[in-house]
């Protein structure tokens, strides 16, 4: 699968069937994340791969009732916990480098959960990247020390029907700027580029 073709074609996935995912496709989607950029290679991304039924409904009961991805990380043959050290990522010499402070763990993690996202695309897997929760209460369920916080969790699994048309994107002249904010860019004919929509 080509790699804009993988991009376009990704979709969050929340239902899944009953298939199990290997140890072999979990280490494939682990290499994928291993190879992400990081803040001068610290690597900060620590994941959890939880199997446990139980384990899963605690991790769920940390997602608003509301939620329609918590039924997805229980029933979702693996649920991974995308984790970041503190500390490393946006140091330098022990100190914080940037105005960003210790958040730019936040940032490498978000890279190597993409990488694992369309890794598992390719692969014929489904997955979704959750935000919207509890993390320090995750970060208990699954013992996590102090240095170590939860920034996403993913439930994995084979997709239960086939993926839905992607929804709108907003056109390229709405978010890229030439030179400076607000000034819009155009492309090398000189056409402003509100023309091109997105058909993903």
């Amino acid at each position: 699968m080509e790699t804009m073709e993988c991009i376009a074609q990704r979709r969050s996935v929340r239902k899944f069937t009953d298939q199990d995912v290997s140890n072999e496709q979990l280490k494939e989607l682990m290499q994928a994340a291993r190879y992400a950029p990081s803040w001068a290679n610290t690597q900060c991304w620590e994941f959890v791969i939880v199997r446990d039924s139980a384990i899963k409904e605690k991790l769920a009961e940390t997602l608003p009732e509301g939620n329609p991805a918590r039924k997805a990380a229980v029933s979702a043959p693996v649920l991974l916990v995308a984790c970041g050290k503190l500390g490393t990522s946006g140091f330098y010499k022990g100190t914080a480098a940037t105005s960003k402070g210790d958040n730019w763990y936040l940032y490498d993690v978000g890279l190597a959960t993409q990488n694992i996202s369309l890794a598992a695309h390719a692969m014929g897997l489904g997955s979704v990247i959750l935000g919207l929760f509890d993390a320090e209460a995750a970060g208990k369920i699954i013992n996590l020390p102090e240095t170590v916080k939860v920034v996403s969790m993913m439930p994995i699994g084979v997709p239960a029907s086939a993926a839905k048309s992607a929804p709108s994107r907003k056109p390229l002249c709405e978010f890229v700027f030439s030179n400076q904010y607000e000034e819009g860019w155009v492309s090398g004919d000189d056409q402003n580029l509100c023309f091109i929509e997105a058909d993903m």
